[in-house]
């Protein structure tokens, strides 16, 4: 898998803050990449793949400072709460 294709996930998909008591905690973070591997048409890899990527990008998997946002915010925030259709 590219080293571009998680790059390019983060940047579409998260945004750092530090000072923010809202973080993404691990299965939040994996749902938000299925989500936006769905909007993109990307193919999603292994949990465990996906997180050696995120290791090598620093991107913990607690206490990260990352919030969601664009299109695959959306896409997970309603998938996660089907009631919200």
């Amino acid at each position: 898998m590219a080293d571009r294709h998680f790059d390019q996930f983060l940047q579409e998909s998260t945004i750092h803050e530090l000072d923010s008591d809202s973080k993404l905690e691990r299965d939040q973070l994996y749902g938000l990449y299925t989500s936006w591997c769905c909007v993109t048409g990307e193919l999603p890899v292994r949990e465990a793949a996906f997180w050696a990527a995120m290791k090598s990008r620093l991107v913990s998997r607690h206490n990260n400072g990352l919030r969601m946002k664009g299109a695959a915010a959306a896409d997970y925030i309603l998938s996660s709460y089907p009631v919200l259709v």
